[in-house]
């Protein structure tokens, strides 16, 4: 199914290849991305299924976020991790649901209008955790979530 080859190379290029196929929409819904990514940041990752992971994030952030909202991309180093935060003013995840959104087909109640069949955050988590890395979520109800994915450091 997914067949992973991490290599060290640039976030930079992932992340904008991530970032063009939630563009069109976020311009379309007057969502503001703005992207803070140093050039030269690298982690050991697999290209292809990364932007997979990434995108399908960014794209929730999109379809989550009202319009004129905003969603703000972060990528920091850490010692050991890359460290790479999508955060927007979208509606928020309550706390109690926090731990299931990553479980296969997961959709809460309240998103069961917005497109989708509830794998994208699922498989988000299974690419980056095959490639040594993890995904934590932070989220305010009625206005914002972070997810913050972390690669391993090359």
């Amino acid at each position: 199914m997914i067949a992973l080859e991490p290599k060290p190379q640039a976030i930079y290029d992932t992340l904008a290849a991530a970032l063009g196929g939630i563009l069109l929409n976020a311009e379309q819904k007057k969502i503001a991305v703005t992207v803070d990514c140093p050039e030269t940041v690298t982690a050991a990752h697999d290209r292809k299924w990364t932007t997979e992971a990434l995108f399908n994030i960014l794209d929730n952030a999109v379809k989550y976020t009202a319009e004129g909202g905003k969603i703000h991309v972060a990528v920091v180093c850490w010692e050991m991790y890359v460290k790479i935060d999508i955060s927007d003013t979208g509606i928020g995840i309550p706390e109690q649901h926090q731990g299931t959104i990553f479980k296969r087909f997961y959709r809460e109640d309240r998103v069961h209008d917005a497109p989708g069949i509830g794998i994208g955050l699922y498989l988000a988590r299974e690419i980056i955790t095959r490639q040594g890395g993890f995904i934590r979520v932070a989220s305010e109800v009625g206005s914002s979530s972070t997810f913050s994915v972390f690669l391993p450091h090359s």
